[in-house]
């Protein structure tokens, strides 16, 4: 029998619980940097990257090498169980990695939720306090602790009851949807004056661009801000740079962008190439707050995405790719530019770096509509994208940052077409 994208959604349905969303109908048989082949043999411009996973590309034959190369010698030990160099190696230099002049230490896990999850622990050992203020419109995980804290119900948490108590929730800034600065700030005032004392939270953490929730970019002023009120308070700051990390902002973390450094950061996704990595880097200090034993999983800092990890960050500084990211950033807005003045539905363009995202509005309300319907085109057209959003009215593009411009054009060719037939003239 035949393997078909239909054959195989009619098992998947049968097989895998309803609760594992999938985006397209697509199942994939190859891929290469930034194209991905599916079981019936067709070709397709990737613009998502394995949701910001894959800024090095599918396979990128530096990591595929390392990681071959550990599986000549050892898959799995548990580093809590038996070392290995390479895991000590990755802390060191996501060490220098993550901004911030002071002593630093590291450790490592699998996902995102984990890293989220485990950040918020630090924290809280540190400072023995309990409370963690998060934003609207925040994505910071599926996992029971890390919904706590993501600013978005349906369909994070639907259906599930309430999440963990001890989360308090500020409004994020964005001009576009009428929160400044000062709102955001005064939000945070509201919850010290109605919710919690300053001395009962431990943290604040934010994205410094949010990903699910749109791809909006805090500003370096308001970020300052929060540094001060946290130093103020002795709070930690965490910033949450699951997304933003390894070079999607055209800095290796985007708080280098922000004129301040965050406590606790968090990482995962592109860090190790596509290989379950993540981790938290934070002051060396608070980072011991929590003794031997308190940090950890089975698979935290798997040998073979250390080696990946590795392989990545040297891709990073021989290909020059944070320059890159910045290349491709400027290439793909200005090219959105001119389609948003084709466009009154484009009511926004806009990104750091190569994290790049397109908000679709009509008559000045969220547009989901025609978001739904540009991925369908797109995809029908060999293009896949992502959407966003809490309206998910944002298209999102995450092309790998290997991606050679001819590719780019292509994809936004493709995109410029999707657009002529989707939306109103």
């Amino acid at each position: 029998m035949t393997t078909t994208n239909d054959s195989l959604m009619a098992r998947r349905q049968a097989a895998v619980a309803g609760g594992v969303g999938q985006i397209h109908p697509i199942f994939t048989a190859r891929a290469e940097n930034a194209t991905v082949w599916d079981v019936e043999g067709r070709e397709f411009i990737d613009f998502a990257g394995g949701i910001a996973v894959l800024n090095t590309g599918h396979l990128h034959p530096k990591v595929k090498a390392a990681v071959a190369a550990q599986l000549d010698n050892f898959s799995h030990t548990c580093f809590m169980v038996l070392g290995y160099e390479s895991y000590i190696q990755v802390c060191e230099k996501l060490n220098q990695l993550v901004p911030g002049d002071f002593a630093k230490k590291t450790a490592l896990f699998t996902s995102g939720s984990e890293a989220v999850e485990n950040a918020v622990k630090v924290a809280r050992a540190y400072t023995k306090r309990a409370g963690v203020i998060a934003f609207t419109s925040g994505y910071h995980g599926r996992t029971i602790a890390a919904l706590a804290l993501t600013g978005k119900v349906a369909p994070y948490s639907k259906g599930m009851g309430l999440m963990s108590a001890n989360v308090f929730r500020a409004e994020f800034p964005c001009e576009l949807h009428g929160v400044s600065d000062d709102d955001a700030m005064a939000s945070i005032e509201r919850i010290f004056k109605n919710d919690a004392e300053p001395s009962d939270i431990a943290a604040i953490i934010l994205e410094p661009v949010q990903g699910e929730g749109g791809f909006y970019a805090a500003s370096p002023a308001f970020m300052q801000r929060l540094r001060a009120l946290c130093d103020r308070e002795g709070i930690m700051l965490i910033a949450d740079e699951v997304q933003t990390g390894a070079g999607r902002t055209g800095t290796f973390f985007a708080m280098e962008q922000m004129g301040v450094s965050a406590d606790i950061t968090t990482f995962a996704k592109s860090i190790a190439g596509g290989f379950p990595l993540s981790g938290i880097t934070g002051r060396a200090q608070v980072m011991d707050a929590i003794g031997p034993g308190g940090l950890g999983g089975t698979y935290g800092g798997s040998p073979l995405a250390c080696a990946a990890a590795l392989a990545v960050i040297e891709v990073f500084e021989e290909e020059k790719l944070l320059e890159r990211a910045n290349a491709i950033g400027e290439r793909i807005k200005s090219a959105l530019n001119v389609m948003q003045v084709e466009h009154a539905q484009i009511a926004d363009v806009r990104g750091l770096g190569a994290m790049i995202a397109i908000e679709l509005m009509e008559d000045d309300k969220p547009a989901p509509h025609y978001c739904a319907q540009v991925l369908s085109d797109a995809r029908d057209r060999g293009l896949i994208l992502l959407s966003c959003g809490t309206y998910g009215n944002v298209l999102r593009i995450l092309v790998p940052l290997t991606a050679p411009d001819s590719q780019i054009d292509a994809g936004l060719s493709i995109l410029k077409n999707c657009f002529d037939a989707v939306l109103k003239s």
